[in-house]
């Protein structure tokens, strides 16, 4: 009756968790598909009536409008390539390695951190689902470790086993004490999305120490 009672539990558990993340994945892709067709489209308009007006911009002050023009289209790059990044879509497009190291070169242009990717072994193929909730797992450890951690370095190694896949994320940040910090929703998030694919998952840090992220998960 007991065991009954807990697996209904736990079956609900799971259901919650299943439907917050559908919810917040479509969320996440109107956001992407808002970022990509309106926003994009903005500084792309904006971007060429700057080229226009550039003919009528005498010597003297044009190399500080070229500057504004450069700011303009770097902007655009990155909201193209945040789009990427929140819809689901793209990222099941591009794959899981792609993705990550995607997330990576923004960190890099945008000079937050010094982000590398380390692969190896054969790259295997991972359920498209799984996939995602994967990414989403990394994407919320680079997204704690780029608001909180004060890090210098982010790295990322994928390791392909024969059964398994193993990711390791760690930053060189101020780190935490774990029995201490707030168990906020971000760190929630990522033990119950790793349940959710049945992935190994641990989590570990201590002042001064930094941050690192384990998962496995098995074909």
């Amino acid at each position: 009756m007991i065991l009954e009672r807990f697996k209904r539990e736990q079956e609900f558990q799971e259901e919650i968790a299943k439907a917050q993340l559908e919810i917040q994945d479509q969320t996440l892709k109107n956001v992407a598909w808002e970022l990509h067709d309106n926003i994009g489209q903005l500084l792309s308009v904006a971007n060429m009536q700057l080229n226009v007006v550039a003919k009528d911009i005498p010597g003297e002050t044009l190399s500080r409008f070229e500057e504004i023009k450069d700011v303009i289209k770097k902007s655009l790059t990155e909201v193209r390539s945040l789009s990427k990044s929140l819809n689901s879509e793209v990222i099941q497009n591009l794959g899981l390695e792609a993705s990550i190291q995607n997330e990576l070169d923004r960190f890099n242009k945008l000079k937050f951190v010094s982000a590398e990717l380390k692969i190896n072994g054969e790259t295997r193929l991972i359920d498209a689902k799984d996939e995602i909730i994967i990414f989403r797992i990394i994407q919320e450890f680079f997204s704690n470790s780029i608001k909180y951690s004060q890090a210098e370095k982010l790295m990322v190694t994928i390791d392909y086993f024969d059964d398994k896949v193993e990711i390791r994320a760690t930053d060189d940040g101020i780190g935490f004490d774990m029995e201490a910090v707030d168990k906020g929703s971000g760190l929630i998030n990522m033990l119950s999305r790793a349940r959710l694919i049945g992935a190994e998952y641990s989590l570990n840090s201590s002042k001064n120490e930094g941050v690192s992220l384990f998962l496995s998960y098995s074909y």
